[in-house]
């Protein structure tokens, strides 16, 4: 679905060149069928052909492709992905392909899966993080084109290290996607959750229906943050748990009130070098 809709915005954005696929014949097969791609390849062949390679799988089979590309890769050409976590697969990147590998986490997605789900809109108005080894593969011609069809689609850009990335993104994603969860389990013990369930709890379940294939290799290889997201969140529900008659509460409803408004404010092309 993020490699189909990625496919998808370059044409949108007006992209001529030639998009080629690698994934199952299954799965290339319907991305022709639909438009996606124009052609399907194997990894090897896309490594000869393509000015830029962009691999969105689950990060573990993702850290295993990056081995297979050393050495492969069209001089000036690079890889760059949509991997959730950063820092092993920026590891195994660098070890890889060097300065050729450019760490990317479009935080955009959708609780289904599949090259038909795909969408030319779904990074618009997003936050697009990269996590250059060096800021100098900015300023590479391949990586200011990606950096300009990525503000073709609407989505904002943001420069951090690997490290930073994880830590940000254990509270802002991977939590997230584990409160969902456990609220879908939470409501699945009362019979009556659907019929009197408001559109807030609808909105809040939405993550829960996500893949959790997807969702293992991302808690595999960022633990210890996510982990400190959990306690710091066990943390303040405890904390509202003890003084939920306490007049004080009120703060408690301002500060979250201030800040899920700083998170819904404009965003402005943010780069931390």
């Amino acid at each position: 679905m993020i490699g189909g809709s990625f496919a998808l915005a370059l044409r949108k954005a007006g992209f001529a060149g030639r998009i080629l696929g690698v994934s199952s014949e299954r799965t290339t097969r319907e991305a022709i069928e639909l438009g996606v791609i124009h052609e399907a390849v194997t990894l090897e062949e896309a490594t000869s052909r393509a000015e830029l390679l962009f691999l969105s799988q689950p990060i573990l089979h993702l850290i295993d492709d990056l081995k297979r590309l050393t050495g492969l890769l069209k001089p000036g050409a690079i890889v760059t992905d949509a991997g959730s976590t950063k820092a092993r697969i920026c590891a195994a990147g660098a070890e890889a392909l060097g300065p050729q590998f450019l760490g990317g986490h479009p935080m955009a997605g959708k609780e289904a899966r599949g090259v038909k789900h795909a969408d030319a809109n779904l990074f618009q108005g997003c936050n697009w993080v990269l996590t250059p080894a060096d800021p100098a593969q900015l300023e590479a011609p391949v990586t200011q084109w990606l950096q300009a069809r990525i503000r073709d689609f609407g989505a904002k850009l943001v420069v951090l290290d690997p490290e930073t990335h994880d830590r940000t993104v254990a509270h802002t994603s991977h939590l997230v996607q584990l409160l969902s969860t456990t609220l879908g389990v939470t409501l699945a013990a009362h019979a009556d959750a659907p019929r009197v369930a408001g559109p807030a709890a609808i909105e809040m379940t939405r993550v829960a229906m996500s893949d959790f294939g997807m969702w293992s290799d991302i808690f595999a290889t960022n633990p210890e943050n996510v982990g400190a997201a959990i306690d710091a969140f066990l943390a303040n529900l405890t904390e509202i748990r003890n003084h939920l008659t306490d007049p004080e509460l009120r703060a408690t409803f301002e500060k979250a009130a201030e800040s899920a408004r700083k998170l819904r404010s404009p965003h402005v092309i943010e780069f931390q070098k």
